[in-house]
């Protein structure tokens, strides 16, 4: 049999195994491509973005191939739910970590022996302990996976030392082939990612960073509980992540939502392990719709339906924007991702970047998210263009720039001139002003410290009277964030920077944007308002809801999050199509042999009841 004709053969294994157990028609992009790559035993390096389907790119062909497959995974919850949804498809999986007990752990070590797993999912530090080396080493492996390599790279957003050794396996277990996973990598990260695992010949899937199901929104933060509420009320009994930069913004923000009746959760590093277990558990498993926390909650949470993500601070990297923000919509379905930004945000992490030994990376890094929140631009193109990545539309039509949300200043370069003259004529050689006191000074106010320093005699003074405080502070912000203007010292005092020389000079533009207004709100409210209709129009919103309670209720029952059961695609479509039959439910999306066997005349019956 020839080649062609034998990879012939195993697509139609590749796909008759997607089918049966994920309920899938199609793959996802590079999907194929990848799971070859582990099925021919070639060492690989695969990035896909989050919603990308990586999971299936190597538990597909565990199932295909001889003996037991070992995925590296860093955190206990992201193995105990890839577990959990593996075993609710009828899939042979097991982890070993510290959250078992001692009989718990002899129990999966006998069924390794016996040669009854298919997949074992283990930790870094795990795979380095002798007895699990020798234990590994006694039985039949398919392959290793390192899941979230980018884990592994320093120049990584979640650089883990633990993940550095994992070169052994290539010295330990030489014949056995190796398969790095990341949703997030920088070429400088998937460079560091070969090296670091000594791959000598590898092949390489990488898939687009974008998620065009995401439509992005930045916005000067003002009164972030009154910014966020709004995004609320529009996504109201839609799930969702609010991300604040420090405990005390989580704890209170919560409190304050709670008191408002918006119930959620929260979750940051000061609680508790049980205290954060029991947020988790109830965020996963659908016992409540929004969590407010830092980014200790993140990696690993496989909730499928969440609709939004709101930043009310800003990340620290693209990197990191881009991994907390994909935590959206991994269903495929529209998702929205709000970030409310603030000057204040770039002297926190600077602060930071101040006492670690990456300083310079961390300050680049700043600049490039800063640069995003106050250049008005398509979104998806910074992000795409940020990895490496051509994008080619001229239009995403999938974030504020691009929706025309922003209403553009049309004589920008006059309005950065007059501020930017303002900043350098209030400077003294070691003494310069804050943005408090240069508004004041444009706006024509005269204050004691204007007066006292005789700076209501300046050309500039009260040259943006017509002008209101908001919209001065939102030129400066957008100033500063795109490299004319710096800010500095124990005061954060303004100094023009050799790029400002140029805007003053006429030889640059900057592109300014003017506060979001009402009018622009209501508009943009109008069209989710309609967007949502359009998304909606087939589908039985009423009989969504009792599916959603049934799936809720089975998840409790079972005591694994409510996505295990079925994802709302897959739920929208039943909706739709309210199948009433067996052999009707095995063509809803999502839907193989096991879940068919376990699920469909359970949700047959709530269609039913509906329908009468």
């Amino acid at each position: 049999m020839s080649l062609d004709a034998v990879r012939s053969a195993d697509i139609r294994n590749v796909s008759a195994a997607l089918k049966r157990h994920w309920g899938y028609d199609s793959f996802l992009p590079l999907q194929k491509e990848a799971i070859f790559s582990v099925l021919e035993d070639e060492d690989s390096l695969t990035v896909l973005p989050t919603g990308g389907g990586k999971s299936v790119c190597f538990q597909l062909p565990a199932l295909l191939m001889e003996g037991m497959a070992v995925v590296v995974s860093p955190l206990i919850s992201l193995m105990k739910d890839q577990v959990d949804t593996l075993k609710d498809m009828g899939i042979k999986a097991e982890f070993l970590n510290s959250s078992l007990t001692v009989r718990e752990q002899s129990f999966v070590i006998d069924k390794i022996r016996a040669g009854e797993l298919k997949l074992l999912y283990i930790s870094p530090e795990r795979l380095q302990n002798e007895e699990m080396i020798d234990l590994l080493s006694s039985v039949k492996l398919s392959f290793f996976v390192i899941d979230e390599a980018h884990c592994i790279s320093h120049w990584g957003h979640d650089f883990r030392a633990s993940y550095r050794n994992l070169w052994m396996i290539k010295e330990v277990f030489k014949p056995v082939s190796v398969h790095a996973f990341t949703a997030t990598a920088t070429s400088q990260v998937q460079e560091d990612i070969v090296k670091q695992l000594k791959f000598t010949e590898h092949k390489t899937h990488i898939g687009m960073v974008d998620r065009p199901n995401l439509t992005y929104r930045v916005v000067l933060r003002k009164e972030v509980l009154k910014q966020v509420t709004r995004v609320l009320e529009k996504h109201d009994n839609e799930a969702g992540i609010i991300y604040c930069l420090r405990r005390k913004d989580v704890d209170s923000l919560s409190e304050k939502l709670n008191n408002l009746g918006i119930r959620n959760v929260r979750y940051h590093a000061g609680m508790t392990d049980e205290e954060r277990h029991i947020s988790q558990e109830m965020f996963s498993r659908e016992k409540v719709d929004v969590i407010v926390a830092t980014i200790a909650f993140g990696m690993g949470i496989d909730r499928s339906n969440i609709r939004f993500i709101v930043h009310a601070g800003m990340p620290k990297s693209i990197e990191h924007y881009q991994q907390e923000t994909g935590r959206a919509g991994r269903d495929g379905l529209p998702a929205f991702c709000y970030m409310f930004y603030g000057g204040g945000d770039y002297r926190l992490w600077s602060f930071f970047a101040e006492k670690s030994t990456e300083r310079e990376t961390m300050m680049a890094k700043l600049s490039v998210i800063y640069n995003f929140c106050t250049r008005p631009q398509c979104r998806h193109k910074v992000i795409i263009n940020y990895f490496g990545q051509l994008y080619e539309k001229s239009s995403c039509g999938a974030c504020d720039y691009c929706l025309n949300e922003l209403d553009m200043v049309t004589d920008a370069s006059i309005v950065g001139q007059k501020i930017l003259s303002c900043v350098a004529k209030v400077r003294t050689r070691n003494y310069g002003f804050g943005a408090a006191h240069t508004v004041n000074v444009l706006r024509g106010r005269i204050t004691d410290k204007i007066e006292s320093l005789s700076h209501d005699n300046l050309s500039v003074f009260g040259i943006m009277r017509e002008e209101s405080d908001v919209f001065i502070r939102h030129m400066i912000e957008q100033l500063i964030g795109q490299g004319f203007i710096e800010r500095g010292g124990e005061y954060s005092t303004l100094s023009v920077t050799a790029t400002g020389e140029n805007l003053l000079a006429g030889e640059v533009e900057p592109i300014l944007a003017k506060p979001v207004i009402a009018a622009k709100k209501k508009e943009s409210a109008r069209r989710a308002k309609r967007r949502k209709e359009i998304e909606w129009a087939d589908i039985d919103q009423g009989l969504f809801q009792e599916l959603r309670k049934k799936r809720t209720s089975l998840a409790s029952e079972k005591g694994v999050p409510a996505y295990i059961i079925f994802s709302d695609k897959t739920l929208r479509d039943i909706a739709a199509k309210k199948p009433e039959t067996i052999e009707k439910f095995a063509e809803m999306y999502g839907v193989g042999e096991n879940k068919l066997k376990s699920y469909a005349e359970i949700f047959i019956q709530v269609v039913k009841n509906y329908s009468k």
